[in-house]
């Protein structure tokens, strides 16, 4: 991967007059654009912001001769701006260089406060991070009734709004709905909706998309001579900001617990915004985000940025071998089986059968199907018209020969060797020749799986993660014999389906089973050595991960955790070792983690536990227990030792392929750039294999 900067594609300001009905008079309409289609969104880099403040001090002097009455933004079809150009930020390799871009952007911004008549926003699409902003340095805001992506995303790619948003937003929706903006949807990727934006403040009025700028101009006249008159809350007072910052900061020292700046520098913003002028807050924004353009873990979030961006539109090189999917059969009935068949319904319109082995799993099947779509048309994500057709569209069948004129047929039953062999043996002798056999394994042989068939190599892995509506990767297993059709067709329905693949060779655990069972396994086995629970609980803390070791042990199951573990020994050997604790606990069925304390905070591990392990234990406590830092070098150390291992038997072609998987399925935290960043920046790559797994600047600051 180059480190080299890309050229800027520079969003260029257009001028032209609009006419304001009523004898209004005149309205100056800047349109930023860089000349390309959607789908390579405005951004602003450097030269584009110089662009724009000089297109806006022209219009500024248009204003002082008394030519204009307003002065209006917007941008190209379906994008207003989609924030810095992040290519040209990297590519920074100073403070000071950092600190302009924070100072130049302010500087382009302020002529739309200081503009001396209203000036307006016409959002008429995309509106991120300094996209958002530009909207947000205006003194109206219109929004199209289509938009679905407004928002600033900053924090979760290692900076701070800004260019104006940290001092502005709390001014328009309240500290409680700026900490939301700011901290909250960055953290889960959840940008706001045009309807939802006007609810809270962010915007002023929705407009009708078809004739969206007419309809902008006739509200700005309506604006203009009082017919409408837009509310703006007063400030909240010093309590109830204080409390609610002190709040966040609760949530951010049990979530983030210091693992990165970002979210921090932006509540520090938020807190002093409320008693600081303007200059001193946007002051304060440029040199936040002039040091943290210059930290690893900003670097890291755009890197693994640009990489779930990419994987979004890369296609299989052999994609005209995919088979069409006209009908689809899922074997099994329980809750993987439930949660893909109604995906497939959703996503590729066509219908699904799912099979099992009586009529009462089947009706549980069909139920669980029936519930997921009643709770999502009740929560707005899918209409009654399209939830009626979803629900319609799966059917069940204890008959095997329901099968029969399936083009895709996946299995989702009990993670047992012999079960599955033998659920593909009866497929076969039902299915046409050109069916496509998957299974949606997470740690056995698709190779094993397939191997006494008759064609064996239309056999592929699609490996499907919990909860399926919601998590992006599917990992594609190409086992010994699986022929390049049945990869292209797997590549081709996993695209269809709104999910990222991932191509992966059949070995053990593929890529996120193997990375995070082994993580899991060195927690429970320094337990067993003699570790506190506790202590092992937050030995992780300080990387930031979506949740401690026992809640996600509470997630995929203790006994889900407890197969994959011991399959992965059976495998790969010592490395993954046993834990006769988490046997126990997984025995006698016992809870791991207690409830969640309050909203926004993580669960944590049930004390209780410690008894579990201290009576399971089979060996001799070591003579000095690892400590938290002692315990994440051990983590750190064998996830090196693995990653080493995945690339050496081709598992994936390279180091960021790895960071994909654990991005996207394991929820790996974007300031750490996914797995391979931080071992080469702690130095963990060196260390153990010799060399880093990414070349340097790729996802840390260039050092010359």
């Amino acid at each position: 991967m180059s480190t080299a900067p890309h050229p800027e594609r520079v969003a260029h300001a257009h001028v032209r007059d609009v006419t304001l009905p009523r004898h209004l008079g005149t309205l100056a309409l800047v349109t930023v654009d860089n000349g390309l289609d959607h789908t390579k969104p405005t951004t602003l880099g450097p030269a584009g912001v110089a662009e724009l403040t000089e297109a806006l001090q022209a219009v500024q002097a248009r204003v002082r001769g008394g030519e204009l009455a307003a002065v209006a933004v917007t941008g190209k079809p379906w994008v207003f701006a989609a924030g810095a150009d992040l290519t040209q930020v990297t590519a920074v390799r100073t403070r000071d260089q950092a600190l302009a871009l924070g100072r130049n952007g302010h500087a382009a911004y302020e002529l739309l406060h200081t503009m001396g008549v209203p000036t307006f926003a016409f959002v008429n699409g995309v509106a991120l991070g300094g996209g958002l902003e530009l909207a947000l340095s205006c003194t109206y805001r219109a929004v199209s009734a289509d938009v679905r992506a407004l928002g600033l995303p900053e924090t979760g790619l290692g900076l701070v709004p800004g260019w104006g948003g940290a001092y502005l937003v709390p001014r328009l929706v309240g500290i409680e709905r700026a900490l939301e903006v700011v901290l909250t949807r960055p953290a889960a990727n959840k940008p706001y909706g045009a309807a939802e934006a006007a609810r809270i403040g962010l915007v002023d009025v929705v407009l009708d998309a078809a004739d969206f700028l007419e309809q902008s101009v006739r509200w700005a006249a309506d604006v203009l001579d009082g017919t409408v008159h837009v509310e703006r809350r007063p400030l909240d007072d010093e309590g109830a900001w204080d409390r609610a910052v002190a709040h966040a900061r609760e949530v951010l020292d049990a979530t983030v617990a210091g693992s990165r700046p970002a979210p921090y520098r932006a509540l520090e913003l938020l807190a002093a915004a409320r008693d600081t002028d303007r200059a001193a807050a946007f002051a304060a924004e440029d040199d936040a985000l002039a040091d943290l353009v210059m930290t690893d873990e900003m670097r890291a979030s755009v890197y693994a940025f640009g990489l779930v961006s990419g994987a979004k539109h890369q296609h299989a090189p052999d994609a005209a071998l995919a088979r069409p999917v006209t009908r689809v059969g899922v074997v099994g009935a329980g809750l993987m089986a439930a949660q893909i068949a109604t995906l497939f319904a959703r996503r590729l319109k066509v219908p699904v059968v799912m099979r099992d082995l009586d009529e009462e799993r089947v009706a549980h099947g069909l139920a669980a199907v029936r519930s997921s779509v009643e709770r999502m048309v009740a929560s707005g994500r899918m209409s009654a018209d399209a939830g009626a057709r979803v629900v319609g569209s799966v059917t069940g069948s204890t008959e095997l020969s329901a099968l029969a004129g399936c083009d895709l047929v996946i299995e989702a039953v009990t993670e047992l060797l012999p079960v599955k062999q033998r659920v593909f043996a009866e497929l076969e002798q039902v299915v046409g020749p050109d069916t496509v056999l998957a299974t949606n394994t997470s740690a056995l042989s698709v190779t094993a799986m397939a191997s006494g068939l008759a064609h064996p190599e239309r056999v592929v892995g699609l490996h499907f993660f919990n909860p399926v509506a919601a998590m992006p990767l599917v990992e594609v297993v190409r086992a010994q014999e699986t022929d390049d059709a049945a990869i292209a067709t797997g590549l081709d329905v996993v695209a269809r389906l709104g999910k990222t693949a991932v191509p992966v060779l059949d070995r053990p655990g593929f890529v996120v089973n193997r990375l995070l069972v082994l993580l899991l396994g060195v927690v429970v086995g320094a337990i067993e050595d003699g570790t506190p629970v506790e202590v092992a609980d937050h030995a992780l803390d300080r990387l930031g991960l979506p949740m401690p070791p026992f809640e996600l042990f509470d997630l995929v199951g203790p006994a889900v955790g407890l197969h994959v573990l011991t399959s992965l020994r059976a495998d790969l050997g010592e490395r993954f070792p046993r834990s006769p604790g988490l046997e126990r606990l997984v025995a006698d069925g016992t809870a791991v983690v207690l409830p969640r304390p309050a909203p926004g905070l993580p669960r944590r591990v049930d004390p209780a536990i410690q008894a579990v392990f201290d009576a399971a234990r089979e060996h001799p406590r070591r003579d000095i227990p690892l400590d938290g830092p002692g315990l994440l070098d051990a983590v750190l150390t064998a996830l090196t030792v693995e990653v080493g291992h995945l690339l050496d038997e081709h598992v994936v072609p390279s180091a960021d392929q790895v960071d994909l998987c654990m991005i996207l399925g394991a929820g790996w935290p974007s300031h750490l750039g996914g797995l391979t960043p931080l071992l080469d920046r702690t130095g963990y790559s060196e260390r153990v294999l010799g060399r880093r797994l990414l070349p340097p600047g790729t996802a840390d600051v260039p050092r010359d």
